[in-house]
């Protein structure tokens, strides 16, 4: 079972899509998976045949299971963990013999989706589904519910509710976001560097482009699009650290953390962001987010990332230290824009006093990979950019 988002610690195996004894090419969908978050399918990770069945139909196991086992020929080799995952993921399959499961010809319906309908009262045989293959989903149960006049979900975020936790103890998703976190501070030599911004500029051309374009209400996708571009000054921080594998890349495919409220959070990625203009980099942003809270992300959608971009701003604080996004080795944090008075020189060179919108640009960045005049290099290139603004 693949690592499918940073606060995933299980999910349930839907249905198998090959039948045990089939040949399977690699990357070949295997089964399906449904987490609080995604429902997705789960690629071979080699070439081979479909030898074993671990997981059946309906079970629920823990991040890091093993699935099933491929055969190929007199191979006796464990294969690695799903393309894109890291070993910490847990591998998908292994090489032994065969012991096909029982199936069912009934329809089948995910254990979430089953207790959901229980609860209020939904007949499921009456309810469309909207999932693959008219699959019915966690949403079309809940919006089944709340059409028969029952309670809307408690977490608008997430329809899923948890099972209560024993009192005093933490949710399962947050502890694998602190599982999460803790692995990434025990593995990076994480330094944070601070900068303060004037966003005078940025906040101009918002006021200016919020009646006629896709920009939106917030200055994260200037600072997105600010970012890619000094990242393109300083490539050394747009790459991945992996064991001793350091690898700098050419495309910025971008993170952008998403709050699911109670549920956790997720870091969806855009792909090729270096490409794309600051409204498209808004669009992307707000379809991202509004996928994550809908659990409607593809696998490759939270996977892949190369820099991250946090934004805890938008709630209000004013400086924070964001934990870098393994394995990446650096993460910018965009704090709350406020009203603050400066000393600026004026036209004549002299110092006057003036209030200014301003806010804290943050960078943890991994001492493994870089070192502190590169961390302040990106941040006052990316500075410079911001209190130039003319988009």
């Amino acid at each position: 079972m693949p690592q499918l988002g940073v606060s995933i610690v299980e999910g349930t195996v839907i249905r198998w899509l090959v039948a045990v004894g089939a040949a399977v090419e690699a990357d070949q969908p295997l089964c399906e998976v449904d987490t609080d978050k995604i429902v997705t399918d789960i690629p071979s990770p080699a070439a081979g045949t479909l030898a074993e069945i671990l997981v059946n139909e309906g079970e629920t196991v823990e991040v890091g299971t093993v699935l099933a086992r491929i055969g190929s020929g007199s191979a006796e080799l464990r294969a690695g963990p799903v393309a894109g995952e890291d070993d910490s993921a847990g591998g998908a399959a292994e090489i032994v013999s065969p012991a096909p499961p029982a199936r069912s010809a009934s329809p089948y319906y995910s254990p979430v989706v089953s207790r959901l309908a229980s609860e209020h009262g939904v007949d499921l045989a009456s309810v469309i589904g909207t999932g693959r293959g008219g699959r019915i989903r966690k949403q079309d149960v809940l919006a089944a519910a709340q059409a028969n006049g029952g309670d809307a979900p408690l977490h608008t975020e997430s329809p899923y509710v948890p099972e209560p936790e024993p009192a005093g103890q933490l949710s399962r998703m947050r502890r694998a976001i602190g599982a999460h976190m803790k692995r990434s501070l025990d593995t990076a030599a994480t330094c944070t560097t601070w900068m303060e911004c004037d966003m005078a500029r940025v906040e101009a051309s918002r006021r200016g482009a919020k009646a006629s374009s896709l920009l939106g209400v917030t200055p994260l996708p200037i600072v997105a699009r600010a970012a890619i571009d000094a990242l393109a000054e300083h490539p050394a921080l747009n790459a991945t650290l992996e064991g001793e594998r350091y690898t700098r890349h050419d495309a910025v495919h971008l993170g952008v953390a998403v709050s699911l409220g109670e549920a956790g959070l997720i870091v969806p990625v855009i792909r090729d962001a270096h490409t794309l203009t600051v409204e498209e980099l808004g669009v992307a942003i707000r379809e991202l987010a509004r996928r994550a809270r809908k659990q409607q992300l593809t696998p490759d959608e939270v996977r892949g990332g190369t820099f991250t971009v946090t934004n805890p701003g938008q709630f209000g604080s004013l400086m924070a230290t964001p934990v870098i996004n393994q394995p990446q080795v650096a993460i910018l944090d965009l704090e709350a824009v406020v009203k603050r008075t400066i000393v600026i020189e004026d036209g004549d060179g002299n110092d006057v006093i003036e209030i200014r919108p301003q806010t804290i640009l943050g960078l943890s960045w991994d001492h493994r990979a870089l070192d502190g005049a590169q961390a302040a290099q990106f941040l006052g290139t990316l500075r410079r950019r911001l209190e130039a603004w003319n988009g």
